[in-house]
């Protein structure tokens, strides 16, 4: 029987020999040294540094910009490992911040759905392998969804401290359900109430269920009239597969409702954001944004799609956006952080696999304390797909005891906030 892994292989670590930043980077220049650390994504061709008689023994560049390729070569000949940005990809090889519902957004007021960064990087994808890529295109892909993996963990890092693990709740559901329809309206009012609730709203970044629970958290602070107006405004595109109108809805909504203004981008650069400093992107944001470094966990929560399934339209309310190639990754990663527990909506396939894989955790105690699972609708879990009647016998046969009142079901989406909450 597996057991679970002992903590510090699951928990995220906070590394102290990364450098993400540009200040970062010019104060451990000042010291003369250094040798050993992880400088990541920084455009050292802007105001290039002076990197002559600093130690850089051991020192790891990841898709950082040099003013010239002397200047790369220098520092491998003096024991530097240097990893360029691949020349020829949409996407960058070394994110530093993750995604804005703007930049995968880019490019589509001047050419629609098909000339967005979201859509671009899709159609390279396919274009390149899909799920199965060549071996350039692989290495390409891997450091870019590491590059995710440490922003996400730099971005959940101060709420997770403040709130603790408990504080996010994951929201599943069909990514088919229209805009406009009462299983749409009902995950909007769940995830602006959990918003409100102080939790920060997790969901896998598609359409359907996924969409309305962060649309419900972007609109959190605004009256619940708003909200209201805001989903029979998005209801005249209800369909994900007309992808312009469905897009222009959503960028619709943003327009009418805000709230949150973007760092600057350079759009005649479609990877341009993802190359800039990060520091200049902070306090782009802690300008806008009054309330400081949380705000876009409040406004519209998290999102982690993945290209997988690049037909689909992107979300565009969520407050920040993990986006990656794998979906095995991406799915692990909305489980591992959902230990405030989840909710799932009415769907199909995927949902009944995220249901199993989240139970798979909860039995094992992969990654510590579980929180709720609740079934919004009573109906459709215990009689269309009675996943009940198995996940409650495989829970209370745990190691850890009997966890079968993990389970919930109801039909009111105040009860399950209680439920969350309480």
């Amino acid at each position: 029987m597996p057991s679970p892994p002992p903590a510090d292989v699951i928990e995220p670590h906070t590394r102290t020999d990364e450098v993400e930043t540009r200040a970062e980077f010019d104060r451990r220049l000042a010291t003369g040294n250094l040798a050993g650390l992880t400088v990541q994504g920084l455009r050292l061709d802007l105001d290039p540094p002076d990197l002559t008689g600093v130690t850089v023994s051991g020192t790891l560049f990841v898709g950082c910009r040099f003013a010239s390729r002397d200047v790369g070569a220098d520092l491998v000949r003096r024991g530097a490992n240097v990893v360029p940005p691949f020349s020829g990809l949409p996407y960058p090889t070394q994110p530093s911040h993750l995604y804005t519902p703007g930049e995968l957004a880019a490019g589509f007021a001047e050419a629609g759905f098909a000339g967005m960064y979201d859509t671009r990087v899709y159609e390279h994808f396919r274009a390149h392998g899909g799920a199965l890529p060549d071996v350039r295109e692989a290495l390409g892909q891997r450091l870019h969804d590491h590059g995710v993996d440490n922003a996400l963990a730099d971005a959940t890092r101060a709420w997770l401290a403040t709130h603790g693990p408990q504080s996010v709740v994951g929201i599943m559901g069909g990514h088919a359900v229209p805009r406009g329809s009462a299983p749409y309206r009902m995950a909007a009012v769940l995830g602006r109430e959990l918003a409100r609730a102080d939790r920060l709203v997790v969901t896998g970044g598609g359409p359907g269920v996924m969409e309305a629970a962060n649309l419900g958290a972007y609109l959190s602070m605004r009256p619940a009239a708003d909200l209201t107006a805001a989903i029979d405004l998005l209801a005249g595109a209800p369909d994900f597969t007309d992808h312009d109108r469905y897009t222009a809805a959503a960028l619709r909504v943003r327009e009418v409702f805000g709230p949150p203004v973007e760092p600057p981008r350079d759009d005649a650069d479609p990877a341009a954001w993802a190359r800039a400093d990060s520091a200049a992107w902070a306090r782009a944001d802690s300008a806008v944004l009054a309330g400081g470094e949380l705000d876009w966990a409040r406004i519209g929560g998290l999102a982690i799609p993945t290209w997988l399934y690049g037909h689909e339209p992107a979300n565009l309310f969520a407050g920040r956006i993990a986006k990656y190639f794998s979906n095995a990754i991406r799915e692990d990663t909305i489980l591992r952080l959902a230990r405030g527990g989840i909710v799932f909506a009415p769907g199909r396939a995927g949902t009944v696999q995220e249901v199993f894989q989240a139970a798979t955790k909860t039995y094992y105690g992969t990654d510590g304390a579980s929180g709720a699972y609740v079934f919004l609708d009573r109906a459709y879990w215990t009689r269309e797909l009675p996943v009940e009647a198995l996940l409650r016998p495989l829970l209370a046969a745990s190691p850890f005891g009997d966890l079968s009142g993990t389970v919930h079901l109801t039909d009111d989406v105040h009860e399950a906030v209680r439920v969350l909450t309480g």
